[in-house]
């Protein structure tokens, strides 16, 4: 029987599973920057694995050219207990739009993406520039595509429904309006949305101290995620985990009236 795990796929040998998990790479994205077959020689440079045999994760790397410094497609799926598909992170990146280095230290050390350390100057940069808390560079807009290629990626694996981990507030809304529903996580995602109410108490907090503490972040999805990472829940975003059946949306929305 084909596996039905990433453990399982691991096992396999390489040529079987860089075939397997290309099947999650969403076509838009392929034709969009013109990438040869993965499978060839002009392709396989271009798709970067770490799959090790015995192990219950891998990471994905695609790359529109070779010695392109970020990839276009980054993607870190690891098993669940019960052995269901995990998303632990999924960044589509434009590799056309500027680079903020959110993700790095000027002296060049790690920030992995403003949770370990941050880079205020970087980050500042960004969140005037539009992006997100994490982004290093603009999204590609092809989220749509990408979930309805990793479905069918699931379900040939064998299942019906699949998690993933929010990095970052604004992620979690995504995930709401692509349909996921909340394992753990959504009485946190309620009381947010009510703490950045008229007289809420995070409402009161964005009192301007910093770039990411506007009184307007309150009313935009995007700069209330700058704002909670920038610490107004006196704690880190964390301890959510969403899930989605496949085909299917749960319809839930706790930000009802916010705006990106």
């Amino acid at each position: 029987m084909p596996p039905s795990t990433i453990g399982g796929i691991n096992l396999l040998h390489e040529s079987e599973k860089r075939a397997i998990y290309a099947r999650y790479i969403p076509t838009a994205l392929l034709e969009k920057y013109n990438i040869p077959p993965l499978t060839s020689a002009a392709g396989y440079n271009l798709l970067q694995f770490r799959f090790a045999t015995g192990s219950t994760d891998v990471e994905m790397r695609l790359y529109h050219q070779v010695d392109f410094p970020d990839p276009i497609l980054y993607a870190h799926l690891t098993d669940t207990l019960n052995g269901q598909i995990h998303v632990l992170l999924y960044i589509l990146n434009d590799p056309d739009s500027p680079r903020f280095n959110v993700d790095k230290m000027p002296n060049g050390s790690p920030t992995k993406f403003g949770t370990l350390q941050r880079n205020i100057a970087a980050e500042t940069e960004a969140l005037e520039a539009g992006l997100a808390p994490g982004q290093v560079r603009r999204g590609l807009r092809l989220l749509g595509q990408a979930i309805e290629a990793f479905e069918g990626f699931v379900t040939a694996l064998g299942h019906d429904m699949y998690f993933v981990e929010p990095l970052y507030y604004h992620n979690a809304v995504i995930f709401e309006r692509y349909g996921f529903s909340y394992q753990v996580g959504k009485r946190l995602m309620d009381s947010i949305h009510a703490g950045f109410q008229s007289r809420g108490d995070l409402a009161a907090k964005l009192d301007g101290s910093t770039p990411f503490r506007q009184p307007e972040a309150a009313n935009g999805i995007r700069k209330r995620s700058w704002a909670i990472h920038d610490g107004l829940l006196d704690e880190p975003f964390t301890n959510v985990t969403m899930y989605k059946r496949v085909g299917k949306s749960a319809g839930i929305n706790t930000t009802p009236d916010c705006k990106w």
